[in-house]
């Protein structure tokens, strides 16, 4: 029993940090480093901060109540589930194709092929994961290996960039500007939309649950957020080594860039791998949370979830390969983005005090007053951003 929740530990930390480690991830992170320097740190410092209360808050509610986001919404207010399923899935939906966008340009960078081939294999290779019969075991060692390729290259490029590790030091904790709407953007590309029940929803999958099983659930949590800061701190300590070179990071591709400045074509090529292994897992995480939004409304979805997962990532592919990179469709996606941690937020925090739904369990005051903080500051935000649309 304990060796099954160490691995469901890991796979459901991994798909929620591999979740959000995807295209736009690696881009804002490059860009944000380009505009703030070094005192993006401090931007990432808070971010991390938000992120775990966010998750802490989200996972313990959906561990305790034994039930997923959907239904514990359905049992506050009939209807709201469906309503929260129905953002997710849309959201999912967009992101996924600029995922599928996102490790064709991977592979074309790695091996030269077409983007619009390398997506179609990349897709491929999300199918065969849930085609396997033991779906849980390889979704989890698939997107182990692919969080280990991530973290290897990031490191190495990290180390060869020469970063100033003093500055970086320095301006996290006194940083000469602050940027909230880049804390925002950061806190609603790593928990955002359907990531934040990515792990939730997978430990449950896993037989995770109830009181007892809270101290895995929050090493869990704890870990998906630490695994994708990694990254995040990485990328910006490699960008913030090549700024401070004098060298200049170009708008069309950033990340792309800072890899090539860094280490040259093999640079280029290290991108490659990176892209594709982080548009990928984005594939898998967010194929596989959206569909568990909607599998317990339908015995019938229920029982051919794979099938069901297997059409998602078949019509992100058929648009992203009909219609291309549909950028107005993303910029709208990342407002629903913004606007799904709120309300999905808000509705665990209220759960939380339900006995119906979590028994006699307490959630910590401190807990509470964090996701009670980063429900106003996100919906604040998200207003502001619909409202430029």
């Amino acid at each position: 029993m304990k060796q099954k929740n160490t691995s469901a530990l890991i796979g459901a930390a991994l798909l929620m940090a591999t979740s959000a480690i995807g295209p736009g991830f690696l881009t804002q992170t490059t860009v944000f480093t380009k505009s703030l320097g070094a005192s993006f740190g401090f931007v990432i410092l808070v971010s991390i901060l938000i992120d775990i209360g966010v998750q802490l808050n989200i996972w313990r509610v959906i561990a305790v109540s034994e039930m997923r986001a959907q239904d514990i919404a359905n049992k506050l207010l009939p209807g709201l589930g469906g309503f929260i399923s129905l953002l997710i899935i849309l959201g999912g939906l967009a992101f996924n194709i600029g995922n599928i966008a996102g490790a064709g340009l991977g592979l074309e960078a790695l091996f030269g092929v077409h983007v619009m081939t390398g997506a179609c294999i990349s897709a491929l290779i999300a199918i065969a994961v849930f085609i396997n019969k033991q779906i849980g075991k390889a979704m989890d060692r698939f997107t182990q290996l692919m969080g280990a390729i991530m973290i290897l290259a990031f490191i190495y490029i990290t180390l060869i960039s020469s970063p100033p590790l003093g500055e970086a030091v320095l301006r996290t904790v006194a940083p000469a500007k602050i940027d909230f709407v880049s804390i925002i953007t950061l806190v609603g590309g790593t928990v955002g939309g359907y990531i934040t029940f990515a792990g939730g929803h997978r430990l449950i999958d896993a037989g995770v649950k109830g009181f007892d099983a809270l101290p895995t659930v929050n090493r869990s949590a704890v870990m998906g957020i630490s695994v994708a800061s990694l990254v995040r701190v990485c990328l910006f300590l490699a960008a913030l080594g090549v700024l401070s070179q004098g060298l200049l990071i170009e708008d069309g591709n950033p990340t792309a860039s800072v890899f090539r400045l860094a280490a040259g074509n093999f640079g280029y090529r290290l991108f490659g791998l990176v892209m594709f292994a982080a548009s990928i897992t984005s594939i898998i995480g967010s194929a596989y949370t959206s569909v568990s939004f909607i599998k317990t409304f339908s015995a019938r979805i229920a029982k051919n979830e794979n099938w069901v997962i297997i059409a998602f990532i078949l019509i992100s592919t058929i648009i992203f390969v009909s219609v291309g990179k549909p950028v107005h469709l993303l910029i709208i996606a990342g407002a629903v983005n913004g606007i799904i941690l709120p309300v999905s937020l808000t509705v665990m925090l209220i759960a939380a005090y339900k006995p119906a739904i979590v028994g006699v369990y307490k959630q910590p005051l401190i807990l509470t007053l964090i996701g009670v903080t980063i429900v106003v500051l996100m919906a604040f935000m998200s207003l502001r951003v619909m409202m430029d649309l």
